[in-house]
């Protein structure tokens, strides 16, 4: 009894997620009328050649009216005509529809990832995201396309034939209704035990994918590794897992969908049975018996196809419990509700700053800056000590705990996300470029750039000459993450994307890191250009980025231990002293964090 309510609770979640889904029909309710009108009249030839087969064998042969044969059977074929066209119609109709109501729930399933907040990434592998959209959603589709195309004609059917069934012969008509407990009871049966199923195979889906989507960009250290056979063994083991889940399922497929047809069958022959004996006994005559049999056959095909069905809408039921738990993920709060920043100076102060990413261990704690407006500040410190997750906070990737955060004075928690992100420009350490050209890439800083404007930057940021000499300049694609770009290309154009967007407050992660000493100079140029006059937050990776700083704040297990200038911190001897003697060297060839 245990297990009652939470299973109660679970079919309640798959009624709900099923109307979700529908409910994305209420959007189009014309062309939803047009195709149920489409449906009703298909449905309803479907009775006009039975009808007239009766005709036939009962009126016209024994009475030889010949002169009647031609037109009943014009009938019966303007019937079939009329029957087709409106099926036609209503598949036309329905695709446009369903692909209508399927791009709704791409776009909303897309717009709710993007507000979503950073940590609940943190918890998602991205190739089980890519599952979701990528084969969740076709799956949903497939149940919107059949459910309520096939679904509808094949409801509409039952209805309208065994209407006619009752109206020829009620007695007759009931006999044809003995299997329908039985196959009404195969179908819950098979629909109660079938949703764990296709969990573990949505589940299998998405592991693969995952591993798929790592190995593929993780390529290159795979094969400086040497680990081709190893990581095919891993692919081998969660394809395996996804082929014996999908096994089970069509086991259990193949028994449950010969056993319904069967099940249809015998219905089918004790029409038979009985309509032969009440013909023997004078009852029924010939033409109402093979009139009865076609509509018990019009009766029980759509019966099959509501199986078939039933195993399209299990599959759709799981996918779709897995799109909404992304529609339902709590979203990242205030995008667009806030204080709209004005002109910014970039007074920026952390007051007795803590956060944690956990909500248990704090990451930094005790953390209070004070940035002035055209200020350099340097956060230097080992690895995990802290400096990128200062930076976060400002940005509001994620919120702090304690303390105040303020900018000229204004609460970063009041002020909108969307506006307060369009006074910062961020470059990191791994400069991010969309797979597109170097133009797309510069307009993500200014969308109505002109050409002189991005040529303006791009000599700014050192990256006009390498950029000339590209196969088509600013209209070179550059692959997936820039690949066909160097690290110190890739960054230079980061940060003359930064330089277009001419932000008051900078932030520079590393920005000189994983370079060499030629292109760490071209970098630093362009970092100079980019800095002056503006607030900027530096993490510390090499001497030349940290000598210049207004402020240099050192930080060690998450708090600060130490602040000061260079000179005064290499005076003061502690661990940026210590730092510098062991790791800031010569050109900075050696990072500090």
């Amino acid at each position: 009894m245990p297990c009652a309510p939470a299973q109660a609770r679970q079919r309640q979640r798959t009624v709900l997620t099923i109307l979700r889904v529908f409910s994305y029909l209420r959007r189009y309710p014309l062309m939803a009328a047009a195709q149920l009108g489409c449906a009703i009249g298909g449905v309803l030839m479907v009775v006009v050649f039975p009808a007239v087969t009766r005709e036939i064998i009962d009126v016209i042969v024994p009475r030889q009216e010949w002169h009647r044969l031609g037109n009943v059977t014009l009938l019966a074929l303007g019937a079939y005509f009329a029957q087709h066209v409106f099926n036609s119609l209503r598949i036309r109709l329905n695709n446009s529809f369903e692909q209508k109501v399927i791009f709704d729930l791409r776009s909303d399933l897309y717009e709710r990832l993007q507000r979503l907040p950073l940590r609940w990434f943190d918890n998602r592998p991205t190739g089980d995201i890519m599952t979701t959209v990528s084969e969740d959603i076709p799956a949903v589709e497939r149940v919107l396309i059949d459910g309520v195309e096939q679904g509808l004609v094949a409801v509409l059917q039952i209805v309208v034939v065994a209407g006619f069934m009752f109206y020829a012969d009620t007695t007759l008509a009931w006999t044809a209704m003995l299997p329908i407990p039985l196959l009404a009871l195969g179908a819950i049966l098979y629909t109660r035990s079938s949703r764990e199923r296709h969990r573990k195979v949505r589940k299998a889906s998405s592991g693969m994918n995952s591993l798929l989507h790592d190995n593929v960009s993780g390529m290159r250290q795979i094969k400086a590794y040497a680990m081709e056979k190893e990581e095919h063994a891993r692919f081998n083991e969660g394809s395996g897992a996804l082929r014996d889940a999908t096994l089970h399922l069509m086991h259990v497929w193949s028994i449950y969908r010969p056993s319904m047809a069967f099940l249809k069958d015998v219905g089918t022959i004790i029409v038979l049975w009985f309509g032969a004996r009440a013909v023997m006994e004078g009852t029924l005559q010939k033409g109402d018996l093979v009139f009865f049999l076609f509509l018990s056959r019009q009766f029980y095909d759509p019966v099959e196809q509501l199986h078939n069905l039933n195993q399209l809408i299990q599959a759709g039921r799981a996918a779709g419990e897995r799109v909404f738990d992304i529609m339902d993920a709590e979203e990242e709060h205030g995008i667009d509700d806030g204080v709209t920043l004005g002109e910014v100076k970039g007074h920026i102060r952390y007051d007795n700053v803590g956060f944690s990413y956990t909500g248990k261990l704090p990451t930094v704690h005790g953390i209070t800056i004070d940035a002035l407006p055209g200020q350099t500040i340097a956060l230097v410190g080992p690895t995990g000590a802290g400096k990128s997750t200062i930076i976060n906070l400002l940005t509001r990737f994620y919120e702090h705990d304690e303390g105040a955060l303020t900018i000229d004075g204004i609460p970063v928690r009041t002020i909108s996300k969307a506006s307060l992100r369009r006074h910062i420009g961020y470059v990191t350490q791994e400069s991010f470029l969309f797979n597109g050209t170097v133009r797309d890439n510069l307009l993500i800083g200014k969308r109505a750039a002109t050409e002189d404007e991005l040529w303006s930057v791009l000599e700014s940021a050192n990256a006009a000459d390498f950029v000339r000499k590209l196969p088509n300049q600013l209209d070179t694609h550059v692959g997936e993450r820039g690949i066909k770009l160097s690290v110190g290309e890739k960054q230079r154009i980061s940060i003359a994307r930064a330089l277009l967007r001419n932000p008051p407050i900078l932030l520079l992660d590393e920005a000189t890191a994983s370079v060499d000493t030629e292109t760490e100079r071209q970098i630093q140029e362009a970092l100079e250009r980019l800095m002056k006059q503006r607030t900027s937050f530096v993490i510390a990776h090499r001497l030349s980025t940290v000598r210049n700083a207004d402020c240099i704040y050192v930080l060690e297990g998450g708090r600060i231990t130490e602040q000061g200038t260079h000179d005064q911190l290499i005076a003061a001897g502690g661990l940026y002293a210590e730092l510098c003697r062991t790791s800031l060297i010569s050109a900075g060839a050696v990072s500090v964090s």
